[in-house]
Parts: structure tokens; sequence; C-alpha cells
């Protein structure tokens, strides 16, 4: 495995990071007070910007709209834009579009790839997954109640999603439902494209996180499904196929978010850092003169770096080896390293002290929006446990008969 980088790649994260500091950060205040009415217009302009430098989408291949980055380098380039919330909106790599792109570039047929894939590779419409239900535990993706049913030439769909990530002002979503009721349980889902403005779709409210709504692209939604009658040309992939295809999203999105969860903390490593350095306890002695400061900004240096190079180092055995070859270790690095965001995070709060839960820095934010980093995509729980399995099965007697 080679641990250096490319220096063309290595120039091109710094132009990045560069643009991130001058561009993106700026804007923050504007996200923090809701400002959504100046915040939409400012980051439409960014994303021309980024457009005109060459640098846009860079999940996706040339011949889909993007810069066609590999693995290993998107996971770098996450870690730049993950240093502010708004880095993958402007650089038209952001969830849920980019897993969406992707599922539509893998098993869209032409006319969907035509219909949805274009559109949302040049950045000109958005779109939601509609998976996760208030009904059923999300730890357990093949338990759901959302229905398809075949219908002559539709399917008919009912159901009740929440959490769906953006479904606010999306164009259209990627719907789980089970269409195979007789089928073993992993091959009775599939995924349709449900436009939002079908007749029977329902945003019932943007559900608020820690008290905040959000807004748009910064929002989760409930959403009712209630006899929505869409074509059978809808249907994305196979029949069945809906809860392998959901696994296949979520490998890559994995490494993704893992490396903006590093963004995150090196961005609250430098707050802290900062902080520490600025902030006087008494007349001539910072914060960073106090012995539990010092250690707070140790650990969390050297937990960047662990979690970095096991975040890396699974990026390349996907794109050496394949998802399967690194299934365990991307539950490790789930768990893993939004528990480091999470202890880095409070920690540059702490530094911060009251300031740090206000919504004057850009702290508070990531504290609140980021908690759920140790639930959604399998919970910390259910990927420890994944790992303690593979690990002790071969050391298992077999059960008593």
């Amino acid at each position: 495995m080679e641990f250096s980088i490319d220096p063309s790649l290595e120039s091109h994260l710094a132009a990045v990071r560069e643009y991130v500091d001058e561009r993106l950060v700026p804007l923050e205040p504007l996200l923090l007070a809701q400002d959504w009415g100046r915040l939409w217009p400012a980051l439409a302009e960014c994303r021309e910007e980024v457009t005109e430098r060459g640098w846009w989408a860079p999940n996706l291949p040339d011949h889909a709209g993007g810069t066609g980055a590999g693995l290993v380098t998107l996971g770098l380039l996450s870690e730049e834009l993950g240093r502010t919330p708004t880095g993958h909106f402007a650089f038209g790599c952001q969830a849920p579009d980019a897993g969406n792109s992707e599922l539509l570039l893998q098993h869209g047929t032409d006319a969907q790839k035509a219909a949805y894939l274009e559109p949302l590779a040049r950045g000109e419409v958005r779109s939601c997954f509609l998976m996760t239900e208030p009904e059923f535990p999300g730890s357990n993706p093949v338990l759901m109640g959302t229905t398809a049913v075949a219908d002559g030439d539709d399917w008919v769909i009912n159901g009740h999603k929440w959490f769906a990530t953006a479904a606010d002002g999306a164009a259209f979503g990627i719907c789980m439902a089970v269409t195979e009721a007789d089928a073993p349980r992993h091959q009775r889902a599939s995924m349709i494209i449900v436009h939002m403005d079908d007749d029977g779709v329902e945003l019932v409210r943007n559900i608020p996180v820690m008290g905040h709504g959000g807004h748009g692209w910064f929002s989760h939604g409930e959403v009712r499904l209630t006899n929505v009658r869409v074509p059978a040309s809808r249907l994305l992939g196979g029949p069945g196929a809906g809860f392998a295809m959901a696994q296949e999203r979520l490998g890559p999105g994995r490494i993704h978010h893992c490396m903006r969860w590093l963004g995150i903390c090196r961005r609250a490593l430098d707050e802290m850092i900062r902080r520490a350095a600025l902030r006087e306890v008494k007349p001539g002695t910072p914060l960073a003169a106090m012995g539990t400061v010092q250690d707070w900004i140790a650990d969390s240096a050297a937990e960047i770096e662990a979690a970095r190079a096991l975040v890396l180092k699974v990026a390349w055995s996907i794109e050496e080896h394949g998802f399967r070859a690194a299934r365990e270790e991307i539950s490790m690095i789930k768990y893993f390293t939004a528990n480091v965001m999470q202890r880095i995070v409070d920690r540059a709060v702490q530094t911060h002290g009251a300031l740090g839960v206000t919504d004057d820095t850009i702290l508070a934010f990531f504290f609140r929006e980021e908690r759920a980093a140790r639930i959604y995509d399998g919970p910390d729980e259910v990927h420890r446990m994944s790992v303690a399995r593979r690990l002790l099965k071969p050391h298992l007697r077999p059960a008593a008969s």
C-alpha cells in the first residue's frame, strides 16, 4: 500500500482547501442564522465557480458529468470539503445525491439516466432516498412496511418514511418498498423512482433535529406515500434487488462519511488550538498552558491520524479488491471515526466554554447535526456486533443440539 500522495493531487487538495477557507467558511454565519434567502444564492454562485474550475462532481466519472476521482482521491477531497457544512454541496457531491447518482449510473436504464442522472449530475435538480421508516428499526433494513403492488403497467406505493435527507425541494426520490412479499427476506424489497410531486406523495414536515428543522438540502423529511401510482418503467434495477443495491450504495458512502467526519475533526481541532492559544484564564496565562487542554489537543491529533489511516486503508482495499474484501473494516471505520469525531468536537466545545454551545461558532452546529453519525447507516452497536461476530466465529464451538 502506497502512503504518498501524488504531487499533482497534493496541489489540487491545497487549492480546494484554499477555496473552502476563502469562499465557503465565510458563508457559515448565513447557515447558522438560517438566512436561507441569502445562503442559497451564494451557494449557487459557488457551484458555478467550482464547475468553471473543473472540480464539479468528483464522485462521478467523466462520461457522467463528473471529474472521475477514485475512491481514495474522493476520500481525500471529502476530508477537505468536510471542514465546512456546505463543502460537498458546493462541489456537487453531497449526500444523498451522490449515492443516488451512483445507483442510477450502475443500475439505471438509458431512459432513467437521461431523465434523472443527467440533470442530477449537472446540479439542476436534487433528490432524496426514501428508506428509513419510523415504525421499524433502521438497524434492520429488511424490516419494512412500505409496499409497492403491481397493477397493470404501474406500481402502487403505500408507506411512511422519515429522515429522508433533503426531501424538502427534491425533484425525485429513490424509494425502497416491498414488492416480493413471499421472497427470502433479503430479496423482498425493490427500489422505485418516485417524483416528489406525484399524487399521493406528501412531505409531512422537516423533522426538527435538536430544535432545528432545517430547510432545503439542510433538512430531514417525513414523507407519506398514499396510493402513489408510478409507471413500471421507474423500477430501478431488478425486482427484489433493493437490499443488495442499498448495501452497494452504503459501502462507498461510509468512506465518504468518514472522510467528511475527519474534515470536521480537523476543523474542530483547529478551532480548539486557536481558542487555547488566544484565550487567557488570567493575565499572561492562556488556556494552552493548562495540562488538560494540552491532553485534549494531543489526543485529538493522534485520534485523527489513526482514524485517517484506517479509513484510507479501507478505501484502498475497496479500490484494489472490491467491497466484499473490506466488509469487516467498513464496519470498523463507521463506528470508530464517528466516535473520534464526537470526542473531538466535544473537546472543542469544552475549550470554548459558553461560547462553544452558541451559534457564534460552527462547533455547536457540528455537535448538534453530527450526533446522528453514531446512528445512521447502522448504529455503533450493530457495527461492533458485526465485527465481533466475524472475529469470534472461527473460535466458537458449535452450539449443543
